[in-house]
């Protein structure tokens, strides 16, 4: 905060307080402002009888109520509350930088009532309109350009409420849908489709290979997918349950 005080602003703001109230400050502003009664007789200046009495600096509560009665004086006089500092910013030495900061926008409120000051902006004066009541109602039938505009719409090419617009790709040769049955790009397409090689739903489909000389499959034979038993016999096999025994030649 104090880095952004500004040394030029307190020296305009001392010329313009000292030559209204014609009264020296001091050296050091802010001290020159503790005590409130320059800054009472500031505000006596622009708007005569804001502050009904000021005290006499002799202890600190008479030095704080200056100060408040200021703040109240300039809240009334214009300045907006969230430019207005504290008692204690000033009367602490906290916040010089606000201090400066509600000055300044004194200044600027007393420019704009018509005041000669050097310092400070002027603010915009408020430009009230009134309407009359029936320009008023008339403006309830009117859709405002914040809301769009519906102006050259037409319904051409709509369809009915619910109803599937159908899409398609000329570039593939399909005719232009002519009824609601068509189905649309979006859902494929079964153009050239056919039934061919097709069986009954659940039926099992052989596979079988020609170079190894099978014949072709029916439901009765086992497919490659599930191994083959061609050229198996049962030489050596014995019989369900016996026991087969497993030797080494180099013992025997």
């Amino acid at each position: 905060l104090a880095q952004k005080y500004d040394p030029q602003r307190e020296r305009e703001l001392r010329t313009w307080i000292e030559g209204a109230t014609g009264r020296r400050i001091g050296d050091n502003f802010m001290d020159g402002l503790k005590d409130g009664v320059i800054l009472c007789e500031l505000i006596n200046k622009l708007q005569p009888g804001s502050v009904q009495k000021v005290n006499d600096p002799v202890q600190n509560w008479h030095k704080l109520e200056n100060i408040g009665n200021f703040l109240r004086a300039i809240k009334s006089y214009g300045v907006k509350p969230h430019d207005i500092f504290e008692a204690n910013d000033l009367f602490e030495n906290t916040n010089h930088t606000q201090v400066q900061s509600t000055l300044i926008a004194l200044a600027s409120q007393a420019k704009t009532k018509g005041n000669n000051v050097g310092l400070g902006v002027k603010y915009a004066e408020k430009q009230q309109r009134r309407f009359h009541p029936e320009k008023l109602r008339e403006g309830r039938n009117i859709i405002g350009l914040q809301m769009g505009t519906n102006k050259f719409a037409s319904q051409q090419g709509m369809t009915a409420y619910g109803t599937r617009r159908h899409l398609y790709d000329p570039k593939l040769g399909t005719d232009q849908p002519l009824d609601q049955a068509t189905i649309s790009l979006q859902m494929g397409t079964n153009k050239g489709a056919s039934q061919a090689g097709m069986t009954a739903p659940g039926t099992k489909r052989q596979i079988f290979e020609p170079s190894l000389g099978m014949e072709r499959c029916d439901t009765m034979i086992i497919g490659l997918q599930m191994g083959s038993n061609k050229g198996a016999s049962q030489q050596g096999m014995t019989v369900y349950g016996l026991p087969r025994q497993v030797y080494d030649p180099k013992y025997c």
